[in-house]
């Protein structure tokens, strides 16, 4: 890593790799332009300079993605050509060549950089939450203002990201962003008024950052808890109440999230054990969604399970510690098999989920990726069915993304 010092910073400098403050916190991700507030961060932590892999690329000879393909010289042609193969894309800049894959194209469009930005967005939060340096809660209103209208543009790509595991990184600041977005879809089904989307949004962004508190001994912790453990980790919707009402000074509705999202339906949760409808409606949205994005996020402790696994084990609660109606709830929102599942059809081909019909979960409409031959489909050769009126096709099995990721290399 190469040290750059703040007074080297300017705004529109593009990096060549990734710029990190310290650690996993993100500044911008590489062949992304810096910003002002990017650098007035910095100054506002403290920090005196960032880590990078990479060097600045001259503005004349920038090459990064916007909502198109964008490059520049004689590339674009081969390139394009290229993505259509799902080939290795190979750039030349100057004297460099940097190299990008398929996966480099797709993160780098509009819907991808957006989900990316929020994650950073709240990972430099919880960063300065981390050095009890005080933040307001205006910063995270900001962040849910952002994020209902990027879900408004890209509903089913976030959906998409989540299942896929695209980032690997920010662990916390990534599953609190995925607990949102689904948070918010859930309570945009129950039609709830903005103002309490807002805060259910803001809840689950910080839900889990009491974890801050806590000791990476135990959060990060490979293997089982000891019962001293297990009670320390049971404490920290306390240490996210104390953020939210005494660091931030959220609203009620923010701060009983916080408190709640760790009671059972049936009332042998904590802390506080509390039964049923006593559990405030956006600490039961918020249960359901961060317990499905646990189950399909890979931890340090455990392998992912697929989204139709994961929807199968909420609805097999029965009322023990989700609330019914909301399990119904986001069950309808994400299908059977949710937008963005892999799965394999009964003729052996393989395909992408991209839309679900509510009255027949189990026939959602797909987007072909491999034939019954085994054969990769490039871009041009991609066809969409859907299954409700494909009679012939059915899903056979949902499989891991990163299982047809390989196939795909």
């Amino acid at each position: 890593m190469n040290l750059v010092d703040i007074a080297d910073l300017k705004p529109g400098q593009i990096f060549s790799a990734s710029v990190y403050t310290e650690g996993e916190n993100i500044l911008v991700p590489a062949m992304v332009p810096l910003r002002q507030k990017d650098i007035d961060l910095l100054t506002t932590c403290e920090i005196s300079g960032v880590l990078t892999e990479g060097t600045v690329i001259n503005s004349d000879d920038k090459y990064f993605f916007e909502d198109e393909l964008t490059v520049t010289g004689d590339a674009f042609k081969e390139i394009v050509e290229e993505i259509n193969q799902e080939k290795e894309i190979v750039i030349p800049v100057k004297k460099e060549t940097i190299k990008f894959s398929i996966k480099d194209v797709r993160q780098n469009s509009g819907p991808y950089r957006a989900y990316k930005n929020l994650i950073d967005k709240l990972n430099s939060v919880f960063a300065v939450l981390k050095t009890r340096i005080d933040v307001e809660m205006r910063t995270i209103d900001n962040i849910c203002i952002q994020l209902l209208q990027d879900l408004r543009d890209y509903p089913d790509s976030f959906v998409g990201f989540i299942l896929g595991g695209e980032i690997a990184r920010q662990e916390l600041a990534k599953s609190s962003v995925n607990t949102a977005i689904l948070s918010a879809l859930t309570a945009q089904e129950f039609k709830l008024p903005n103002h309490k989307i807002h805060n259910i949004v803001a809840g689950a962004l910080l839900h889990d950052v009491g974890m801050l508190r806590l000791s990476k001994g135990i959060t990060e912790k490979k293997g089982g808890l000891s019962d001293a453990e297990l009670e320390q980790i049971k404490s920290h919707p306390l240490h996210t109440s104390k953020i939210v009402t005494k660091e931030l000074y959220g609203p009620r509705e923010v701060n009983l999230i916080a408190l709640q999202h760790h009671e059972r339906w049936d009332g042998q949760g904590y802390p506080d054990k509390l039964v049923g409808q006593a559990i405030d409606i956006g600490a039961r949205i918020v249960s359901v969604a961060d317990a499905f994005e646990a189950m399909v996020s890979k931890k340090s402790y455990r392998n992912s399970i697929v989204g139709y696994q994961a929807i199968k084990n909420l609805l097999a609660d029965n009322g023990r510690r989700f609330d019914p109606a909301v399990i119904l709830a986001f069950t309808k929102i994400m299908g059977i098999y949710p937008i963005g599942s892999i799965v394999r059809l009964n003729d052996k081909s393989i395909a992408r989920v991209i839309s679900i019909h509510v009255d027949a979960p189990m026939r959602p409409v797909v987007q072909m990726l491999m034939d019954n031959e085994g054969n990769v489909l490039a871009s041009n050769e991609v066809v969409t069915i859907n299954l409700l009126t494909e009679k012939t096709l059915f899903i056979k099995e949902a499989i891991d993304p990163a299982e047809f990721s390989g196939q795909n290399a």
